[in-house]
């Protein structure tokens, strides 16, 4: 694999890490417990979007904070055993200022491992998962008001490992959504060498989302340009029918860039298409 990838294959094995950092991934009340899922749980969308089976962890730790740390130990192991995903090692630090997280995720891949390199020109665009949850659920976490459902997809986004699984095999190119729709579709594009197409009638929400932000041009654009929702973003030919729950949100085609359309009409693009490091 190339630098254009979020993880490195190894043999069998796929390799990937992330980081999650105080006041920028998360918020400094945020429970412990949360915090440590979440910083499994992105991990091991990594692994899911290269269709790898989880084999374990290892963690990088400041330690600080007594009751923090064992509150954040107890959601890691919650985490481990709902993933079936053991902790293998690591490292601990003296911690100061703000907590900086790191974890090492090792999946397994079963054979092909697709990249975000591997689409085609004319080929379907799916989503599997929904998107636009985890920003409206950073907005409950801050104002202390809103769904459970929506705070939880914040908090406790959920790997689509099996997914990932099921589609590795099949998929011309695969990447997990964690900074925005638009931007990691351009991203696959650019990786493809190719353009890409995304039509924001077909993006997928949720019930919870559309009740609270209703379902305006403005509000579907504010979802495909927000991160941390960890669905996947695949291409198939378009005579292949996904074998997993998705939603057909674009298409691929000869040329360079990302274009964007509502129901067959053109959208310039947003200034911003996502979260990207390093910019404000």
């Amino acid at each position: 694999m190339n630098l254009t990838d979020d993880t490195a294959r190894l043999s069998e094995f796929v390799l990937t890490k992330d980081l999650l950092v105080e006041g920028v991934h998360y918020l400094s009340d945020d429970p412990p417990e949360d915090v440590a899922w979440k910083l499994m749980a992105v991990n091991l969308s990594d692994l899911a979007a290269k269709g790898a089976e989880p084999v374990g962890v290892l963690l990088g730790y400041p330690l600080g904070d007594d009751a923090w740390d064992r509150a954040f130990l107890k959601g890691l192991g919650a985490a481990c055993a709902e993933f079936a995903c053991p902790l293998l090692g690591g490292d601990t630090v003296r911690g100061q200022g703000a907590r900086t997280l790191s974890l090492t995720a090792i999946g397994r891949a079963g054979g092909k491992v697709p990249l975000r390199s591997g689409a085609l020109p004319g080929q379907a665009l799916w989503v599997a998962g929904t998107i636009g949850d985890a920003r409206l659920g950073l907005e409950v976490a801050r104002s202390g008001e809103g769904p459970e459902a929506l705070l939880r997809a914040y908090r406790r986004p959920v790997p689509l490992i099996e997914a990932g699984m099921a589609l590795g095999q099949i998929v011309s190119a695969m990447t997990d959504v964690s900074d925005g729709l638009l931007i990691d579709a351009a991203r696959m594009a650019a990786a493809s060498e190719l353009g890409a197409v995304i039509d924001l009638s077909c993006i997928p929400r949720s019930d919870a989302a559309r009740e609270r932000t209703g379902s305006s041009r403005a509000a579907r654009l504010e979802a495909a340009t927000a991160g941390d929702d960890y669905a996947l973003l695949f291409s198939l030919p378009r005579s292949v029918t996904p074998p997993v729950e998705a939603k057909r949100v674009g298409w691929t085609e000869t040329g360079f860039g990302l274009r964007l359309i509502d129901a067959g009409e053109s959208v310039p693009l947003p200034a911003s298409l996502g979260w990207e490091h390093g910019r404000d």
